[in-house]
C-alpha cells in the first residue's frame, strides 16, 4: 500500500481535497486546513491542478466535502473536550493531517499521530523542507493497523509520551475502509482500553444499500481508482454494526451522523459544488467508568 519514498495515495488525495477548498469553493470555508498544500511536497501543483481545472466533477467536489467535513466535525469537538480539560489527542491513520502544526487555540493539547512509518518519514521529511517546526507536544507512533493490539497500541502511545491515566479524543478517520472487520474490531478494542471518558470519533462508509443516488456514484469511481492503486475499499459497515463492535470493544456508542449533520444546516446553503450526500458516517463513543 505505501513504500518507502511517499504515503499512501490516499492519503495525498485527502490532503489535496483540503487544500483545494480553499482554493476552489467558495467563502466561507467549511474547513481552513491552511498547511495541507505545503504537505503536498513536490506533489502539489499536479495534484491541486485537477482540482482547479475540473472542481465541479462529482468525485473531486465530492472528495472535498468528504474530507473538510469529517475533519471540521472532529476539530470542533476537539475544541469542546479541550475546553472541558482533555489535553491528549489520538490520530489513528494521522495521514497528512496537520492539526499539530497549525492549532493554536488548543495549542495546550498534546497530538499522538499513529500511522505507517513510511507515512511518517516522508511527511517529517516534508515538513523539514518547508520549514514547518515539529512542536515538542508532537508524538510520533508507528503501526500497522492490521496487526495492532491493545498492547501495541498502548505501549507505543507510552513510548510517545501518552498518559494512560488521563482521558482522551481519538479519531480515526478515512481508514476503516480499508482494513479487515477484524482489523478495525483489534483496533477499536484497543481504543476501549484506554482511561474511562476517552472519547473516539470514527468514520466508516455505508454498505451499497443505504447509500444515495450521490453517494452510490462516488463510490463506483473512487472504489475502482483505489482498488487499483492497490488500497481496495473492504469493509462497509452500517450505524448498527459499528454501534455492535463499539460495543464487543468496551466502548459506548454516543450516535452517528452523516454529512449533512455533521455540519449546522446553514452551512450546507452554499454557492460552490459541494453538497453532502449518503456514504460516510461518523460515529461517536466513549470509554465508560469500570
Amino acid at each position: 500500500m505505501v513504500n518507502n519514498e511517499q504515503p499512501s495515495r490516499t492519503a495525498l488525495m485527502s490532503a489535496a481535497a483540503r487544500a483545494a477548498h480553499l482554493l476552489v469553493d467558495a467563502a466561507p470555508p467549511i474547513f481552513a486546513d491552511t498547511l495541507a498544500r505545503r504537505l503536498l511536497g513536490e506533489q502539489a501543483d499536479e495534484l491541486l491542478g485537477y482540482h482547479q481545472a475540473y472542481g465541479d466533477h462529482p468525485v473531486l467536489s465530492g472528495a472535498r466535502t468528504a474530507a473538510v467535513t469529517r475533519s471540521r466535525y472532529t476539530e470542533d469537538r476537539l475544541a469542546e473536550l479541550a475546553g472541558q480539560g482533555v489535553d491528549q489527542y489520538v490520530i489513528l491513520g494521522a495521514g497528512l493531517d496537520s492539526f499539530a502544526f497549525r492549532s493554536e487555540p488548543t495549542g495546550s493539547v498534546r497530538v499522538f499521530e499513529v500511522d505507517r512509518p513510511a507515512t511518517q518519514h516522508w511527511k517529517q521529511a516534508v515538513l523539514a523542507r518547508a520549514g514547518v517546526a515539529v512542536p515538542p507536544s508532537v508524538g510520533f507512533v508507528a503501526v500497522d493497523f492490521e496487526q495492532l493490539s491493545a498492547r501495541t497500541l498502548a505501549d507505543g502511545l507510552a513510548r510517545a509520551g501518552f498518559e494512560p491515566g488521563r482521558p482522551a479524543l481519538v479519531s480515526w478517520l478515512g481508514v476503516t475502509m480499508y482494513l479487515s472487520r477484524e482489523a478495525i474490531g483489534r483496533t477499536l478494542a484497543a481504543v476501549g482500553g484506554l482511561a474511562p471518558g476517552t472519547e473516539l470519533v470514527v468514520e466508516h462508509l455505508l454498505p451499497a444499500g443505504q447509500r444515495d443516488e450521490a453517494g452510490q456514484a462516488y463510490a463506483d469511481v473512487v472504489m475502482a481508482a483505489a482498488a487499483e492503486q492497490g488500497e481496495p475499499w473492504r469493509t462497509f459497515l452500517t450505524a448498527e454494526e459499528m454501534a455492535g463492535l463499539l460495543r464487543e470493544s468496551g466502548l459506548r456508542p454516543a450516535g452517528s451522523v452523516g454529512q449533512r449533520e455533521a455540519l449546522p444546516a446553514a452551512e450546507w446553503e452554499r454557492a460552490d459544488s459541494l453538497r453532502p450526500f449518503e456514504l460516510s458516517v461518523l460515529t461517536r463513543a466513549s470509554v465508560p467508568a469500570r
